[in-house]
């Protein structure tokens, strides 16, 4: 599976966060637009009103002291307005300390700098009356519940809408993120307790980033659990069953003993083939259990061709016992990296079933070649085949096609085992000219 540069649920997350962010200024916005149009209601009024030519006429009638009177008793100012009437120095009339944040704006834009030309007057930012005595007023009006930083209320408004996107985007990150790692926490802790059916839901799975993912790779591991566990449960019972069969004929060979007060030869024969049988069965059990472990192996440099021809050199007796022959066709230096006592202990066990399954004067055929970046082996007898819905359970502990084949039921659990270990794979399919064939592919070894 191909895996993004940036992980889906970073980017969720990214995703997440950047629309918080753009719906904290939207509606921050939106909040400070509404408040300052609000507040600012009665400023303007007050700075659209006639209140300039008002205190003209105040001043051109009683001067200074008449401006005085009408500014703190007669002017029409909106309760949301503060009307200030500042002389050449930039102080109010009536006295009253210009808020500081306005100091520097007044000397600039208002009265501005005595620092300047005698012909040249820079441009005011408000209206401007002359007394009779030539004397200049500037009209300065402020809203009242609002600075240059904002207000209260808007203080407020802001943290309010924050308070709001952060809990909403909580919500979310909760629901999307938060509660699938609690399911997930959940099953883990399920499976510990020692549910093997538990999995994760359906609605978790489905989704297409790292959770969805971790949920899918969780399921899987607990299906392969609980498919270990049964099979480890079928295999103490096939086990089971396998111990208690010779020790039962041990036991009326023995009891047979017994009544005749000796132990005749054939009974003697009998007795050591179960005994035999048993201490094959364990030493199989212990093989394979070996190979389910971590064991390490002795990693080598392996010619393929080399140990099959060893192999067919060693088994040759046993197929002539069995009325058949072997044909081996190979290659020339397959090398695979791998255990080469597994390796020859796999490829064994696949040979031996042949010969025990091939007719009398049959040929079992061995064909070794490279296929692509695998090394495969193909081995084939002319025996009766397997059945097709039987191909995939022959490599299980136990299951056998047929009557009872003389085996211990492990040895192609243990071919498969092998072959895994060393990153290949085994399989097996009928021939078409009849019988039964087995492949196993090994990668093959690297030397770049």
């Amino acid at each position: 599976m191909k895996r993004l540069l940036y992980p889906a649920l970073y980017i969720r997350m990214a995703l997440y966060i950047g629309a918080a962010l753009t719906a904290f200024i939207l509606i921050g916005a939106l909040a400070f637009a509404s408040i300052a149009a609000w507040e600012l209601t009665g400023y303007l009024e007050t700075r659209n009103s006639e209140i300039g030519r008002e205190a003209a006429r105040a001043v051109k009638t009683g001067g200074l002291p008449e401006l005085q009177r009408w500014l703190q008793s007669e002017a029409a100012i909106s309760p949301d307005a503060s009307v200030y009437i500042l002389n050449s120095e930039g102080a109010d009339i009536l006295g009253r300390p210009v808020p500081d944040i306005y100091q520097e704006f007044v000397a600039s834009s208002i009265v501005g700098s005595h620092d300047q030309e005698d012909n040249f007057r820079p441009v005011r930012l408000t209206s401007e009356i002359v007394a009779p005595n030539a004397s200049v007023y500037s009209v300065f009006i402020l809203p009242s519940n609002i600075t240059l930083f904002g207000n209260l209320a808007t203080a407020l408004a802001l943290i309010a809408v924050a308070l709001l996107v952060i809990a909403s985007v909580a919500w979310l990150i909760a629901g999307r993120i938060g509660k699938p790692i609690g399911e997930l926490q959940r099953a883990v802790r399920n499976l510990a307790a020692g549910d093997i059916d538990t999995r994760v839901p359906e609605s978790i799975t489905r989704r297409r980033d790292e959770l969805g993912q971790l949920a899918n790779d969780f399921n899987a591991m607990a299906e392969h659990l609980n498919q270990l566990i049964k099979g480890r449960e079928q295999l103490m019972r096939e086990l089971s069953h396998e111990l208690r069969s010779p020790l039962t004929r041990l036991q009326a060979a023995l009891a047979l003993a017994a009544a005749r007060n000796q132990l005749g030869k054939d009974e003697q024969r009998r007795v050591e083939n179960e005994i035999a049988q048993m201490n094959k069965v364990i030493g199989e059990i212990l093989r394979y259990s070996a190979l389910d472990s971590s064991v390490s192996m002795k990693i080598r440099l392996v010619r393929i061709d080399r140990l099959l021809r060893r192999l067919v050199e060693v088994e040759e007796i046993e197929a002539r016992s069995a009325g058949c022959s072997i044909e081996l066709d190979s290659e020339r230096d397959l090398e695979v990296a791998g255990d080469p006592e597994l390796l020859n202990s796999a490829l064994e066990n696949i040979l031996r079933n042949a010969i025990r399954y091939a007719p009398a004067g049959s040929v079992v055929s061995l064909k070794a070649l490279r296929d692509g970046g695998d090394i495969c082996v193909s081995i084939r007898d002319r025996g009766p085949g397997v059945d097709e819905d039987q191909l995939e359970r022959i490599f299980e502990p136990y299951v056998r096609n047929g009557g009872d084949s003389g085996g211990t039921g492990l040895g192609l659990a243990i071919v498969q085992r092998v072959i895994e270990r060393h990153g290949g794979s085994v399989y097996a399919e009928c021939a078409a000219e009849g019988g039964l064939r087995m492949t196993a592919r090994i990668p093959a070894a690297d030397f770049s």
